[in-house]
């Protein structure tokens, strides 16, 4: 039964949404089999799945096709995880940029920029 890639890859919950999905395939940011693709393409029993998010390739293998989204539990029995460790310690260390960045200090108050400035002007003398 063919399946177009764009409801595929949202029905096994590789993203939140069909238009997401679609966006995403457009962007050029999913592949099959390495090669780019359009949203409509129907998808295949056998078909590799890339998919790139942040700085990580995650890779899925297509094992059967499908109507419907389906639970989190069952997408194990449509898609097989073929993701290597390297790019999931990719995306840990990318998601962990990410939290420091957002829960950093962030601008400087007055007072900080004056004893920066102080520090800077004294560091320049010597």
């Amino acid at each position: 039964m063919p399946i177009r890639v764009d409801k595929y890859t949202w029905a096994v919950r590789l993203f939140k949404t069909r238009s997401l999905a679609t966006e995403a395939i457009s962007k050029g940011k999913v592949l099959i089999n390495e090669a780019l693709i359009k949203p409509s393409r129907e998808i295949k029993v056998g078909d590799v799945i890339t998919v790139l998010k942040h700085n990580a390739k995650f890779k899925y293998q297509v094992l059967a096709g499908l109507e419907r989204r389906v639970g989190a539990p069952l997408v194990k029995e449509y898609l097989l995880d073929l993701t290597s460790d390297e790019e999931i310690e990719k995306l840990k260390m990318y998601l962990q940029a990410q939290n420091n960045y957002r829960h950093s200090d962030g601008k400087p108050t007055k007072k900080d920029r004056r004893e920066l400035d102080r520090f800077l002007e004294e560091w320049q003398e010597d």
